[in-house]
Order: C-alpha cells, then sequence, then structure tokens
C-alpha cells in the first residue's frame, strides 16, 4: 500500500516531456527540443580533472555530512566576492543538488500544516516538494505588467499565522525576471514583520544579462537571519549530472539541515564535490563564455517572438527561457482539459516542437520555452512554432 502523501502528488511535467522526446527520436523523428532546462554545454574541462584527480589520488571515502571543507572553503569566498554574503564554513551546507538543497530546507523548517507561500508562476516542484515535506503550499497570484515578480501587497493577501516560509526564485524559472535591490527590500520588510522565512533559489543566478544582481541575503543582517540561500553547479556550470547544491543560512538553521542530510544520505558524493571545487576555483572562464552565448540566443529568441501575432511574453534578464503568453489563441483551440497541454501535444505532434505547457508552472495560458540549445536548432524550433500558430 503506497503511502497517502502520494495521491496529492503530481508527477513531473518536465521530465515527462523530456521523456516523450527522447522516445519520439529514437523512432526517427525530427523533434526540436525546446523544453529542457539543461545546460547544452559540456562540464568545463577543469571540473572534469578535478574528478580524475579526486579518483587517482583515491578521494572515495565518507567526509562531512555538511560537504568537504575545501568546497565549502571556496563557496564561503565566492558568496563573499561575489554576492558581498559573509558566511562562516559551518553555516554553508553541500547537497545533493539545490533540489536537495530545498528538500533539507523544508524538513528542517516545516510542521504539519505549516504553510509555505508560492508566487506564480512558479517552478514546477515546489508545490509537490512542500506536500511531501508536510506543507501546504499557498499560491500566491502576481502581475504580468511586473513580469510576474511578487510584490508586497500580492503577498499580504495569503499570510496567515501558518505562514512559515515563502520561496523567492531568483532570476525566475520559467519567465527569466529579476527582482531589483529595492523590490526584494520590500519582501523582506514584510517578512521580517510578519516572522516569515525566505527561500532564495538562486540557481540562476550566474545566468544574469544585468550589470547587477542582488542576494536576497546580502540585503541586511535582519535579511540574512531570515533567509536561505540556495545555489548550485548545475546551470552555471553545466554539472547538471555532477548533483552539487548548497545552502548558506543562519548556523542554528545550518546545523539543523546537516543533520537532517546526514540521516537522509550522509553527503553528497566526493567525486562530484571535488569537482565543484575546480570550477569554482579555474572555470570561471568557461562560464562567462556559456552566459554570452546564452544572451546572443535570448536575444535572437526574443527577436524572432517579437515577429508572431497573438503572442507575448516575459523579456528574460536571466536564465535561458522564454515565458510566453497564449492568452489570444485560447479560443482557437478545442480542449477537455488544460490548454496550455492540448497546445503543446499539438504542437509535438503537428510541428514536432517540444515545449513545457504552462499549467506546470501554474499559469494555463502560457508556454516555456529554453534557448539552452543550439542556435540552429532554436531558429527552427520558432520557425516551426510561428508557422503552427498562422495555422489557427
Amino acid at each position: 500500500m503506497l503511502s497517502a502523501k502520494l495521491k496529492t502528488i503530481t508527477p513531473s511535467f518536465t521530465i515527462g516531456i523530456s521523456t516523450k522526446v527522447k522516445e519520439l527520436k529514437k523512432q526517427g523523428e525530427d523533434i526540436i527540443n525546446l523544453s529542457i532546462g539543461e545546460p547544452d554545454f559540456s562540464t568545463p574541462t577543469e571540473a572534469k580533472e578535478g574528478a580524475y584527480k579526486a579518483i587517482r589520488s583515491n578521494l572515495t571515502k565518507y567526509d562531512s555530512a555538511s560537504g568537504l571543507l575545501d568546497l565549502r572553503k571556496v563557496i564561503q569566498e565566492k558568496l563573499q566576492r561575489e554576492n558581498n554574503l559573509f558566511y562562516s564554513v559551518d553555516e554553508i551546507v553541500v547537497s545533493n543538488g539545490a533540489k536537495h538543497a530545498i528538500t533539507n530546507t523544508l524538513i528542517t523548517l516545516l510542521d504539519p500544516g505549516d504553510e509555505v507561500l508560492i508566487p506564480k508562476p512558479y517552478w514546477v516542484s515546489y508545490p509537490e516538494m512542500v506536500k511531501l515535506t508536510g506543507g501546504v503550499p499557498v499560491f500566491v497570484d502576481t502581475q504580468e505588467n511586473n513580469s510576474f515578480k511578487a510584490t508586497p501587497a500580492d503577498i499580504e493577501k495569503k499570510i496567515t499565522s501558518r505562514t512559515k516560509l515563502i520561496i523567492l526564485t531568483n532570476p525566475s524559472n520559467p519567465t527569466g525576471a529579476i527582482y531589483s535591490s529595492n523590490e526584494l527590500l520590500a519582501l523582506v520588510e514584510l517578512c521580517l514583520k510578519h516572522h516569515i522565512y525566505i527561500l532564495s533559489d538562486e540557481i540562476y543566478e550566474k545566468i544574469c544579462y544585468l550589470e547587477t544582481f542582488t542576494s536576497t541575503a546580502s540585503l541586511s543582517e535582519a535579511a540574512k537571519e531570515i533567509t536561505i540561500t540556495v545555489n548550485g553547479l548545475s546551470k552555471s556550470a553545466a554539472m547538471t549530472g555532477w548533483r552539487i547544491g548548497y545552502t548558506a543560512a543562519s548556523k542554528e538553521l545550518s546545523k539543523a539541515i546537516s543533520t537532517v542530510q546526514g540521516h537522509l544520505i550522509s553527503h553528497p558524493s566526493t567525486i562530484s564535490q571535488w569537482a565543484s571545487v575546480a570550477a569554482l576555483t579555474q572555470s570561471e572562464q568557461e562560464m562567462e563564455h556559456m552566459v554570452s552565448v546564452y544572451r546572443e540566443r535570448r536575444d535572437t529568441a526574443v527577436s524572432l517572438l517579437s515577429e508572431i501575432e497573438g503572442i507575448d511574453f516575459i523579456y528574460p534578464e536571466g536564465a535561458f527561457y522564454v515565458f510566453i503568453d497564449l492568452s489570444a489563441l485560447a479560443s482557437k483551440f478545442h480542449r477537455q482539459d488544460s490548454f496550455s497541454v492540448t497546445f503543446a501535444d499539438k504542437l509535438l505532434e503537428e510541428a514536432k516542437v517540444a515545449v513545457v505547457p504552462g499549467i506546470a508552472f501554474g499559469m494555463d495560458h502560457h508556454i516555456r520555452i529554453s534557448y539552452a540549445c543550439d542556435t540552429k536548432e532554436l531558429v527552427e524550433g520558432i520557425r516551426r512554432i510561428k508557422n503552427f500558430i498562422e495555422k489557427y
């Protein structure tokens, strides 16, 4: 008999689409995959060499539940240098990917029935992670004319005596929007007023096309005290399969997160951690090159999408996605349930282009496309989308 909690869990749309695309490609279908949330670059050479060196040196034994001291020191230096954040090494916990870092945090903070505020659109796994850890996801409606960034007015409507935490994604997946320091400061003041923690998911922080990026916890000591910063190497260093993420938080929270992690997984792979040390200390140039390529692709995607009548989108300031509003087309598609799923299915069937339906992010009149792919594929994919829309 399966756990009752599984009855409330929705399977991952993105993983489901990825699986379907792989099956179609095996059958010889010419699929353009614009659904993938994974860098198309290889892991930096220095990071791979770091892993090889660790293996040759037999650095394959158990280590600290919080992560390798060497890696936590490197993360400490990175946070200070790039984010103006000052943490001791025992306030940093290295986990098995950013997803695991978030789950550790939720286990640490939530009692059954505690509410977690999740602004819409949201990353697909947030609500399910909250439910799996005993919490209650509470969705916060945001405004498209504000690039779907949550404001204090949006959030205050949803605060109750059970509210424990708010999850902020910055830069955003799926929109690519980035909060300014003033916008973050207003949210911090609200959370301090109501004694609410902030989980600041900054996994796309390095993929930023603005001159500056502000980490929530850097705004003040008070902000730092209530913020759990989540980051990792998957997106910035194209190390998705290595599964290294981390949290930076107060000493009390970090000790608790480490305790949880120690019982669940002991610690992340030591080999992956040594690769991450090399990535953070020797691969900055390669990571900067990736961002410059993403910027060029962003500009290409925005230019081409602007030529399609009947759609709108949020101009991405970071990450590698475009969140496209198809509201004007909704009446043209006959459907039984979800518009965005119907649109995405027909697009895949007829135009051979894979996208993620907006319902996965809580917004059924949208789709998300990714430009973490070859530029030629991106151009061809958007051309096919344009032709498909024009047919209707």
